[in-house]
């Protein structure tokens, strides 16, 4: 099925074909997982947007489906303690969109966030021995790392520089994710020091694109680096490969399946997106993340700096304006640059099958 002469990681992650389905929180089912394994790629599943119990059974739902490797993702951000006077800050921003919406703003949001890897996540990982574990954000405490390694697990983290490449060599991931500034979803940066939001500005605009960046992490380390952004049609594979990734991750593109889980707003989005009206911005979760341009990313952003409350905290408060994600002026939009270049029609094992023949 694969036409990749580098095996490297191929023979790394025991898979058919070098293609990653992107591990998107909140639009990955495990469904595209097993539509992803079943083209011969890596199925993943984003188990920042589960409990533990949640992402048990989506492993179970994968597990009877198909006989594959898995990839469990993580976030490795630490969970910042709460500011409640930024909070509040945040809130009387939002105020006149919640009385324009006819909503209440006086009571207390819903909470925000997606989870970090911690023990309990931990302890899944050993129960459960997945194939691979990936991580964004860097990588998690070092005594919790050392014990996903003795599970057997390849482990993978993505960066979004050469000196985040380097660094994560150098704490054993098997292989890099080299990503891209055009990629849609949460920018992966967590070097130097990274979380507060004056930094998110200063550090997102010196990000390379990925023609930049994957040539010089495959120069800087020596494990097998995975190519991600702007990659959505065989062109962009091909593309990676010349560049020297010995594989590449998929994200947009496998949202315009009928695997994804993502609202009607979101939809209609990517229907619309363009080279040019995608954005970096930092109002929906308190860190940089590309999506469609939208109202509250113009008016508020895109980047929010300090009044927005640090990630994962900024979401709640927008919850009641999204309506379930059918207001797309206050949902976020995730979509990388090429979104306009996926191709329609095409289920997660067929768009996988097509990207592995590239």
């Amino acid at each position: 099925m694969s036409t990749w002469t580098d095996r490297r990681l191929i023979d790394l992650l025991g898979v058919a074909a070098p293609v990653l389905q992107a591990p998107m929180a909140g639009a990955t089912t495990p469904a595209m997982a097993i539509g992803a394994a079943r083209g011969g790629g890596l199925g993943a599943l984003a188990c920042a947007q589960y409990t533990p119990d949640q992402a048990r059974a989506a492993i179970t739902e994968f597990r009877a489906a198909v006989d594959a490797p898995l990839n469990l993702n993580f976030f490795a951000h630490a969970a910042p303690a709460v500011d409640p006077a930024r909070m509040l800050a945040w809130r009387a921003r939002l105020a006149p969109y919640y009385v324009e919406a006819g909503v209440d703003p006086a009571p207390p949001p819903p909470a925000g966030g997606r989870a970090p890897f911690d023990e309990a996540f931990c302890a899944l990982v050993e129960d459960l021995r997945p194939e691979v574990v990936s991580f964004h954000f860097g990588l998690p405490q070092a005594d919790l790392l050392d014990r996903v390694r003795l599970t057997g697990a390849k482990i993978l983290s993505s960066a979004t520089t050469v000196a985040e490449a380097v660094w994560l060599e150098a704490h054993g991931v098997d292989a890099v994710i080299a990503m891209g500034a055009e990629a849609g979803g949460h920018r992966a940066t967590f070097l130097p020091g990274y979380g507060e939001a004056i930094d998110n500005l200063l550090d997102t605009a010196s990000q390379p694109g990925l023609f930049s960046l994957l040539p010089q992490v495959v120069a800087a380390v020596s494990v097998p680096v995975i190519a991600a952004g702007g990659i959505a049609e065989a062109r962009g594979v091909a593309a990676a490969r010349v560049l020297g990734a010995a594989g590449v991750q998929v994200g947009t593109a496998y949202l315009f399946t009928p695997e994804a889980k993502i609202p009607s707003a979101h939809r209609a989005a990517l229907d619309e997106a363009r080279d040019d009206n995608t954005m970096l911005t930092d109002v929906f979760t308190g860190r940089p993340a590309r999506g469609v341009a939208n109202r509250l990313m113009r008016e508020v952003g895109p980047i929010g700096g300090q009044v927005v409350p640090p990630f994962p905290l900024a979401g709640g408060a927008l919850t009641p304006l999204r309506q379930d994600g059918n207001n797309g002026d206050f949902t976020n939009l995730w979509a990388g640059q090429s979104a306009r270049l996926a191709p329609r029609g095409l289920d997660a094992e067929a768009l996988t099958r097509m990207l592995a023949g590239a």
